[in-house]
């Protein structure tokens, strides 16, 4: 027994190795080709890989051993015990309590707080976005039970997002537009991505496949609706402060450096474990109350379910720490330098590789993936999902970096990728549908956000008639929107031309 577990987790920690070999090879081509300057901290460059790699493995058999299977065993009960009040109320409160403490959403409140010289509150933009997401998994939920295709509802929502944004201040729009994209964190995502497979299996007449996945679609869409509407709120309710975040003082500049640039220090490994607990103890508190006093039934294997909880929990906090000692100091050093190069190839290039590089090593996606090949019993190959979208978060990001260069309104942009993914969705094979919507919300999550967002208030800062609240956020939005495109288009090409050898066969 012990030995077999040895050998999987062997076999994760190889896996985990591959998939930072694009990062690796990212930084070290800008580093030594490009800066031309061996870094400093090489050792702790080192030493952080290894610390991520051992935490991927971990944070995935964490996932196989406690959070898949109690999500799928929580969605069978609630299917069995018929009550629709409390299967959306618990969908509520599990978007609502992960989202309330999620990392990057606080990072994203608290840079919007600072560059709008306090005019959007952190905490009640925090607040409005969890509201959202809660009431996005509700309804996400609800579309499963009563068996309503996907595209209907994400389609409604876009079309919403769109005319809202005609109305909405233009210093919220690229903030809304982010909020979705930074909503789905690294625990939310299995937890829900569970919760919408055992459903749809759990029930008569649904698939798993088609069925099951959505969810994440919904929690990245709803935010934008409804931060919008925030923006709609504080803005007529107070002046506009548009040309004080264009005359950024020197000492606004100063706290919004502290809050994006990472300053590594022992003492934050204890504190990074402590905010990796009180990210998890939400998730654990709504998941027991349910299953102990509403479903008043006890878990199944709750030792394995608790060993997998702890593993979740230490490989998520030890992959956090290998970033910080490694490669967020370096990338986002990177990122600064080349706005400071004043070459706009080099800064698309950099936002090309460091998009895909990072998304191939996103635990979100990777938990996605794998459940996605398992529903699909193999016909999805997880890697090849993940080149994929990693493909689409690459062109969003480099996108969105020639946007903030050239000037150009985020919402001209993200409205016409919404118009090419309503058009496309009508041509992808259904089975692809919901799995493409969640590509676009696992994207953004523990490795992403903060390098793009750096990237991002990076090149709104160092460009002459940028202003950092207006252009500097986005980024993320384009990150979420591609891979749903690169999602359906190559799933359409493959069926394309399965349909077409099967012809072929036939004659």
């Amino acid at each position: 027994m012990i030995q077999e577990s040895l050998n999987v987790f062997y076999q994760d920690l190889r896996n985990s190795f591959k998939d930072l070999v694009p990062i690796v090879l990212v930084v070290a081509f800008f580093q030594i080709f490009v800066v031309r300057a061996v870094p400093e901290n090489l050792t702790s460059i080192v030493i952080g890989l290894v610390i991520v790699a051992i935490g991927l493995a971990l944070f995935i058999r964490g996932l196989e051993l406690g959070i898949f299977p109690i999500g799928e065993n929580l969605a069978t009960d609630f299917a069995k015990k018929s009550s629709l009040f409390w299967l959306l109320l618990f969908a509520f409160m599990i978007g609502f309590s992960t989202t309330i403490a999620e990392p990057a959403l606080i990072a994203i409140a608290d840079k919007a707080a600072v560059i709008s010289g306090g005019l959007i509150d952190a905490f009640f933009l925090r607040m409005t976005v969890a509201l959202s997401v809660g009431f996005a998994i509700a309804l996400g939920v609800f579309r499963i039970l009563v068996g309503h295709p996907i595209q209907y509802y994400i389609i409604t929502g876009y079309v919403i997002v769109v005319v809202t944004t005609f109305f909405a201040p233009k210093e919220i729009i690229g903030l809304a537009y982010d909020s979705g994209g930074v909503t789905t964190s690294t625990v939310t995502v299995p937890l829900v991505a569970a919760l919408g497979i055992g459903l749809a299996s759990s029930i008569k007449g649904r698939n798993p496949a088609i069925d099951g996945f959505g969810l994440i679609a919904f929690a990245s869409l709803m935010p934008m609706i409804f931060v919008q509407a925030y923006g709609i709120i504080v803005y007529s309710s107070a002046p506009t402060i548009a040309g004080k975040a264009v005359n950024t003082s020197k000492e606004v500049l100063k706290k919004l450096e502290e809050v994006t640039i990472i300053d590594f220090q022992w003492i934050d490994i204890l504190m990074e474990l402590v905010g990796v607990i009180q990210d998890v103890l939400p998730i654990l508190v709504v998941i027991f109350f349910f299953q102990y006093l509403v479903i008043r039934k006890s878990v199944t294997h709750l030792h394995k379910i608790i060993a997998g909880i702890i593993l979740v929990i230490l490989g998520l906090y030890a992959f956090i720490v290998g970033l910080e000692m490694g490669l967020f100091p370096i990338g986002e050093t990177i990122a600064f330098q080349l706005t400071a190069m004043k070459n706009n190839l080099l800064i698309y290039l950099f936002a090309f590789m460091i998009g895909f590089s990072t998304t191939m090593a996103e635990p979100a996606l990777l938990a996605i993936a794998i459940k996605a090949e398992e529903i699909s019993g193999g016909t999805i190959k997880q890697t090849v999902l993940r080149i994929v979208v990693a493909l689409g978060v690459a062109i969003g990001i480099a996108l969105g970096s020639y946007r903030i260069v050239a000037g150009d309104p985020i919402h001209y942009h993200i409205i016409a990728g919404y118009i090419l993914v309503i058009i496309i969705t009508y041509f992808a094979p259904r089975y692809i549908i919901p799995i493409a919507y969640d590509s676009g919300g696992v994207t953004t999550s523990t490795v992403t956000v903060p390098l793009v967002a750096a990237l991002g208030l990076g090149l709104a800062e160092n460009i002459e008639g940028r202003n950092p609240l207006i252009d500097g956020f986005g980024l993320i939005a384009f990150a979420s929107l591609f891979p749903m495109l690169t999602v359906m288009l190559y799933s359409t090409y493959v069926e394309f031309e399965r349909k077409k050898i099967t012809n072929k066969e036939e004659t």
